[in-house]
């Protein structure tokens, strides 16, 4: 497992049955979200944390919520005391800044680190225990389930003067739907209740609750074969922009791989004896 620079705004904390909790720690700024694409800013922070327990054979769920009454407000325009910029995710700014040189830096830097955490091998959680905005919005838009509570909230880009970034823009109207997904660009906000009628919340539940429902998420996905699950999520997920023959491809050619695993027989052996199976995720 690579080695963790860890910082004060972003925790890392895993648990013994196989969860991992990263958690947004500016309670008092409702988690928002410091710097941009620099390598230590919290988008970047997340993807590497995300990765570091993609490569941690003891960690099953990876599971993204906030601190406090939010989820990540977004970046944050009035700065962090203490935080220190430093390089740019992929380097250094350009001599000559200009608008197509922030374009590009903002196509390699700020959509990739949003992007990349599509790719997550296991199976990711966001608790959206309040307010996600902006970025925080898109990050929880990234992960594979949603689980919120009264408190959830969605809210755009508008109050920055920006659009929806690539998260939203992608997943919000294969969520929601087009017209849906254009009425929330148009107004930028979404409370809890539309957002679990819409599809943008897996489950909604009472605040109180919201982090026992997580938790026996968790149970049930820990309880399926490791390898099923994380190629399952990769063939479903290319599925969205393949036809229906790249699908069926995509899905023999994993079938096979899984067939002959370490999981699956002994997947097929507990059930044949009639006990709980030990995966090994081989």
């Amino acid at each position: 497992m690579q080695q963790l620079e860890r910082v004060p705004y972003l925790l890392y904390e895993k648990e013994d049955n196989g969860i991992l909790w990263i958690k947004f720690n500016r309670p008092e700024r409702l988690n928002a979200a410091v710097g941009g694409s620099e390598r230590t800013g919290t988008l970047a922070k997340v993807g590497e944390y995300m990765r570091a327990a993609d490569d941690d054979p003891e960690v099953k769920v990876i599971v993204l919520t906030g601190v406090g009454r939010g989820f990540c407000a977004g970046v944050d325009v009035r700065g962090a005391e203490g935080f220190v910029p430093g390089d740019n995710y992929l380097g250094n700014a350009p001599a000559q800044p200009g608008p197509d040189q922030n374009r590009q830096r903002f196509y390699y830097g700020l959509t990739k680190l949003i992007k990349d955490l599509s790719f997550v091998r296991k199976p990711t959680v966001a608790m959206v225990n309040g307010p996600a905005a902006g970025f925080g919005m898109d990050m929880a838009l990234q992960c594979d389930i949603r689980y919120g509570c009264e408190h959830t909230q969605f809210i755009t880009y508008h109050q920055v003067g920006q659009i929806i970034e690539n998260g939203g823009a992608y997943y919000l109207p294969r969520l929601a739907g087009l017209g849906r997904a254009l009425e929330f660009a148009f107004t930028g906000h979404l409370d809890a209740q539309r957002a679990y009628e819409w599809g943008v919340l897996n489950r909604l539940v009472p605040a109180a609750d919201l982090e026992t429902e997580v938790r026996a998420l968790c149970a049930r996905i820990m309880r399926m074969p490791p390898m099923t699950l994380w190629i399952n999520k990769r063939v479903i997920r290319a599925a969205l922009d393949a036809s229906l023959e790249t699908t069926a491809v995509l899905t023999s050619n994993a079938s096979g791989i899984l067939a002959t695993s370490e999981d699956a027989n002994e997947a097929r052996q507990a059930l044949i004896e009639r006990r709980d199976p030990i995966f090994q995720a081989r």
